[in-house]
């Protein structure tokens, strides 16, 4: 199967790539040793599982490795969003990936096209990064805190034609072909 990033033009996933991409989504290890715990149950090696990891993050394939926190239970953050004219996008993102408490943005077809998430040690905190903003940018940082805590799972199943069953890991034969 080919895929694309934007880093490289095609990679070939192999069933082990699949494995370890499906395993790394929704079954990390949270353990002192998670890559050797990872390695035993998809029968490789501790160094092999890392090496392959960062083949695939290099590759663009793993954008971050880090764990995911309920919200505010270390720290606050928020949804935030600003409307900028399209001819001024490019300086209000560098403004934004500055700040290394933002996570992630991205830009919509919208009134307020530029969106992110921000995340400070409390409330206060992220108020003073908001303001930061503003005066760095120019233009206004609309917040958009949680008010209610939804779980969506991000991750998503790659073997692509049939299930993969990690209890007896066996995959269908034709899942690949």
């Amino acid at each position: 199967m080919r895929t694309t990033s934007k880093y490289m033009e095609t990679t070939e996933l192999s069933l082990q790539d699949r494995r370890v991409l499906n395993e790394f989504q929704h079954h990390f290890p949270l353990s002192s040793a998670p890559y050797a715990e990872l390695a035993e149950r998809l029968g490789s090696s501790e160094e092999e599982v890392i090496g392959q990891i960062k083949r695939l993050k290099k590759a663009g394939l793993i954008s971050r490795v880090g764990a995911v926190i309920q919200p505010h239970t270390i720290g606050y953050s928020t949804l935030a969003a600003m409307a900028v004219p399209t001819e001024e996008i490019e300086a209000a993102v560098k403004v934004i990936n500055r700040l290394p408490q933002v996570n992630h943005n991205y830009e919509r077809e919208d009134e307020m096209n530029l969106w992110f998430v921000v995340t400070a040690e409390d409330e206060a905190d992220l108020g003073q990064i908001l303001a930061q903003l503003e005066d760095d940018s120019g233009y206004p940082v609309h917040s958009f805190p949680m008010v209610r805590d939804f779980h969506i799972d991000l991750g998503f199943s790659l073997d692509w034609k049939h299930p993969y069953n990690s209890s007896s890991n066996q995959v269908h034969p034709a899942a690949f072909s």
